[in-house]
């Protein structure tokens, strides 16, 4: 007898079997609008690529280059689409776990990224370099704004372009957590480096706050003072930086 848990069965087979065969572009349709942009495809649904993958974040299109993936079939029965990650473009380097549920939740888990600094001049008015890593043991955005995650953020031999020239300042830390219906907080450390930071960020749906001390042991720089000076309030050991806004 052709019982309920063979349709299920079959059901599951005939989903693998499609999935295996599918081509790599129908990946397209199943990733958020207007979220994830992908051209240059190759391979299949399950194990495919794309030769550009550009990623919608606060401030335009962030550029991850080439990417692969491999997709779970399984997970298309929840209709959550489970894919593992992986993308390159220079020196910057993506991998990780990336679970799509519906058209508005998108979920990571541990997930890794060498990005450039440069991209934070899409938030500040002052020209930094150096590299971002990022460690994401998971992450969840719904409708745009963070639910829930646990990571750290280090910005690694951090600098700043001035007009004489590249001035170093250190590398930080922001070690970051947020439960359900909580903000986002995040606490910011000085690993190393002349300069030095400490205080707090705050992420509560598309609102952040910064609250963070800059100073230094030395003397700074006088065309660094002036660049922090368009950020920050001067105070008798440093500046201090507040920031408040929307993303």
């Amino acid at each position: 007898m052709f019982t309920r848990s063979c349709a299920v069965g079959l059901v599951a087979l005939t989903l693998v079997v499609i999935v295996v065969n599918a081509p790599a572009r129908l990946l397209g349709y199943i990733l958020p609008d207007q979220g994830v942009v992908l051209s240059g495809y190759s391979g299949g649904l399950w194990r495919g690529g794309a030769s550009r993958c550009l990623v919608n974040v606060p401030g335009g299109y962030l550029h991850l280059g080439a990417v692969e993936w491999s997709l779970r079939p399984l997970s298309l029965l929840l209709l959550s689409p489970s894919l593992s990650i992986t993308s390159g473009w220079g020196q910057q380097q993506i991998s990780g776990q990336v679970t799509v549920h519906g058209s508005q939740e998108i979920s990571l888990a541990d997930f890794d990224a060498n990005i450039s600094a440069g991209i934070l001049q899409q938030f500040l008015p002052i020209a930094l370099a150096g590299d971002l890593y990022a460690r994401v043991e998971h992450l969840t955005i719904r409708g745009g704004e963070s639910q829930r995650a646990e990571g750290r953020l280090v910005w690694q031999r951090g600098a700043w372009k001035s007009p004489q020239g590249v001035q170093a300042l250190g590398s930080y830390a922001i070690d970051f957590v947020q439960q359900e219906q909580t903000p986002l907080v995040g606490e910011v450390i000085t690993l190393e480096g002349p300069v030095k930071a400490e205080g707090s960020v705050q992420l509560q749906g598309r609102i952040y706050d910064v609250d963070v001390a800059v100073g230094s042991e030395d003397s700074m720089d006088a065309q660094l003072q002036r660049a922090l000076s368009l950020l920050a309030r001067p105070v008798d050991n440093g500046y201090h930086l507040v920031l408040q806004g929307e993303i």
